[in-house]
């Protein structure tokens, strides 16, 4: 019986701190409307996570798969692993990329909030940390709900490769599947910490009906005008950034990550929280 109290005592707590967390504030114009701290060991919610799987995107080298995304200790941990097996895809003789290997030479993982959680403006705070081996290609990106792309929106707020920081937007052109850019690049080197990948940092996206701002530890690293960033009128939607967007976290091999002969693994991209505020309404 004393037990059974206790574990209703620890439940109501842990109730009450959710709660409290879900509707703090960050300021006075901004609520948490959805966080994600991957406090329970083992996989993820399949309530809020989907997983993709196989080979994705980009020529990439890994394999997508749910088993490489796990909660341990607190974190998210998107794990690379190197593994040597048949492709179910491959077809001998065939020229797509994806058919044409006949092994899977690496394993990853990618989740994503699609079809399950969206948002339209708002401050996004993610919590993460990076490994920047030769080869690997982590990301943090949200993509729009509707349209194809690129023309649906894309914002990579944070993806790294071969020594280099990015902070991204794109969306369409006239050229059919050719994205218009809005590209900064920060060298390792000038964030002024030769441990930095060592770490945990703080990225942060915000955006509102006019800008949409990316940071990474408080330094801004690139601003999108929302207005400008327009489709051409038959495309559609004519404005990208005004509709709700998904997240993704991803941990790509090879690619732009460029070859990763050398690299050590399982590699691993770590995430401690993500908390999303919205303004409140008036």
């Amino acid at each position: 019986m004393k037990n059974l109290v206790r574990q209703w005592i620890m439940a109501i707590g842990v109730f009450f701190l959710f709660y409290s967390t879900l509707h703090a504030k960050v300021s006075d114009n901004y609520s948490l409307v959805w966080a994600e701290e991957f406090t329970a060991n083992g996989k993820l919610n399949p309530s809020h996570w989907t997983f993709e799987k196989g080979f994705v995107r980009n020529k990439e080298l890994q394999w997508y798969q749910k088993e490489n995304a796990y909660c341990r200790n607190g974190v998210l941990i998107l794990e690379a692993r190197k593994v040597q097996r048949k492709n179910p895809l491959y077809v001998k003789g065939n020229r797509q990329w994806r058919k044409k290997r006949a092994f899977i030479q690496f394993t990853s993982a990618s989740v994503t909030t699609k079809k399950h959680h969206s948002w339209k403006y708002g401050r996004f705070v993610i919590r993460a940390k990076i490994q920047t081996d030769k080869g690997l290609w982590p990301a943090i990106w949200f993509v729009g709900e509707k349209g194809k792309w690129p023309h649906r929106g894309e914002v990579d707020l944070m993806e790294y490769y071969r020594g280099t920081l990015l902070a991204n937007a794109c969306w369409g052109s006239k050229q059919e599947g050719k994205p218009r850019w809005d590209r900064n690049k920060f060298p390792l080197s000038s964030l002024g910490d030769r441990d930095w990948d060592k770490k945990f940092h703080i990225w942060r996206m915000d955006w509102n009906e006019k800008e949409i701002k990316l940071y990474v530890d408080n330094k801004l690293l690139n601003s999108i005008d929302v207005e400008k960033a327009r489709n051409p009128k038959n495309k559609l939607p004519l404005y990208p950034f005004k509709q709700p967007f998904f997240l993704r976290l991803n941990l790509a091999v090879g690619s732009n990550g460029g070859n990763p002969n050398g690299t050590e693994f399982p590699a691993k991209m770590e995430v401690d929280y993500i908390r999303i505020y919205q303004k409140l309404k008036k």
